[in-house]
């Protein structure tokens, strides 16, 4: 998929450094200036009095606004300083940076290379960490130690056109069974029920996870399965197959199709865009896309069910982070910054400017647009994750792609299920195999 390949890209390269997609970049860099209050210029002494906190980021000013005007409102004592690097540079001039001692308090990213350094503080014992749930945590742990703490997410679910939906009377699914039925019934009614562009690997890999998710991650006993699978003790074959077969249910009754492979992502969007199909695969960033080319189309997302009835889930992540320069000498000054960025008012003011959904327990969802409603208890829960950040060594696209590329021959009947895990399984093998000489 297009726009959805980049997200994959940022996700998979967490363990290099969290890339948000929802900012936008331009060449070169700018420091963004605080703007000076409304009532009164503070005097020069006053400004001399204030603890300088520095920010450093690959987002736009912009793309905080709201959330660093609420933090100088809550820290009139700070001077609250954001400097934006375009993501190009951002990696090199924030090793400079850290390399020689000083730079910016805060830091967009925690680059593992940063924290094997020790450039990076370790933030595990914090008391503020304990108030994210697990799924925004663990894409941000490395080597056992948490040394940045997730802002707001990307994710992925299912669109779906509510007229349509109407139209055959079905409801957001709560479990995959009732989700198959949904389908049937549109197909009844001669209505496609699903679009895809599965010339791109990615849609089957991430749909068929998200069943994973539901099946196999919310299970307490598979909580440490990636960091199992990254050091090739545990195995897909042996531990996703019951989900991958439950998701291959929707192939089996042609829901999914051969001639799918043939279809590329705009195609997808523009079939679900003008009603020829009542469901699509995407994230947030297809949104405006999608109105463009049909304002009036009646849109909803829904979280991907599992086998029994519940909230679902959503593949996704962090979309950025913040970790804290061990070299700061304002470091009780920024402990505060961070455990007021974890309370739902700060969480809520990083979402006005670029929307995602909060990893943090509680946070308010209240505001949530209303196209993403029928996700909101999953976003409640902490159900948005994606496993392939967390395989440590061997995260990255590689074997990701082989699961896509080997699902494009399962749907072409070439390969069964068990296959196709195998197979992953044998890349998997052969890149810690590589990773060792």
């Amino acid at each position: 998929m297009k726009k959805a390949v980049s997200w994959t890209a940022l996700t998979v390269l967490t363990s290099s450094i969290l890339l948000a997609g929802c900012g936008s970049n331009d060449e070169g860099t700018q420091a963004a200036t605080p703007a000076p209050s409304e009532t009164s210029t503070p005097s020069k002494d006053t400004i001399e009095k204030k603890v300088p906190i520095k920010f450093i980021g690959f987002n736009k000013e912009d793309v905080r606004k709201t959330y660093l005007d609420l933090l100088r409102k809550q820290f009139p004592n700070y001077d609250i300083q954001f400097q934006f690097v375009d993501s190009k540079s951002y990696q090199n001039i924030v090793t400079t940076y850290l390399a020689s001692g000083e730079g910016p308090d805060i830091i967009e990213g925690g680059d593992a290379k940063w924290a094997a350094a020790g450039y990076l503080e370790d933030l595990t014992s914090q008391p503020f960490v304990s108030k994210y749930y697990d799924t925004g945590i663990k894409p941000l742990t490395i080597n056992g130690k948490l040394y940045s703490i997730p802002l707001q997410s990307w994710f992925e679910g299912i669109w779906y056109n509510k007229d349509l939906f109407a139209k055959v009377g079905i409801q957001p699914p709560k479990s995959y069974a009732d989700w198959m039925n949904g389908h049937a019934k549109l197909q009844a009614a001669g209505i496609k029920p699903q679009s895809m562009g599965a010339k791109s690997w990615e849609p089957m890999m991430k749909q068929s996870i998200a069943v994973a998710l539901n099946e196999f991650y919310a299970k307490p006993e598979n909580k440490n399965f990636d960091q199992e699978f990254e050091n090739g003790t545990k195995r897909l074959s042996d531990s996703w197959k019951d989900a991958f077969t439950l998701w291959d249910t929707t192939i089996q009754n042609k829901n999914l199709t051969p001639t799918m492979l043939g279809i590329e992502y705009d195609q997808a969007m523009d079939e679900f865009a003008t009603g020829k199909a009542a469901m699509w695969e995407s994230g947030p960033w297809s949104y405006e896309d999608l109105m463009k080319k049909n304002p009036s189309l009646n849109l909803g997302m829904f979280p991907i069910p599992g086998k029994s009835e519940g909230t679902g889930w959503l593949i996704g992540g962090p979309g950025s982070s913040w970790a804290v320069n061990k070299a700061s000498k304002n470091k009780a000054d920024v402990m505060k910054i961070l455990e007021f960025t974890s309370t739902p008012e700060a969480q809520a003011a990083l979402i006005k400017d670029s929307f995602g959904t909060s990893f943090l327990k509680g946070a308010d969802s209240s505001s949530l647009p209303k196209q993403y409603s029928d996700s909101a208890e999953a976003f409640n829960q902490g159900h948005v994750y994606v496993p392939w950040a967390n395989w440590g060594v061997i995260s990255g696209d590689t074997i990701i792609t082989e699961l896509g590329k080997l699902l494009q021959d399962h749907l072409s009947g070439a390969k069964s299920i068990d296959e196709v895990l195998k197979g992953t399984d044998k890349k998997a093998d052969e890149l810690r195999s590589n990773l060792k000489k």
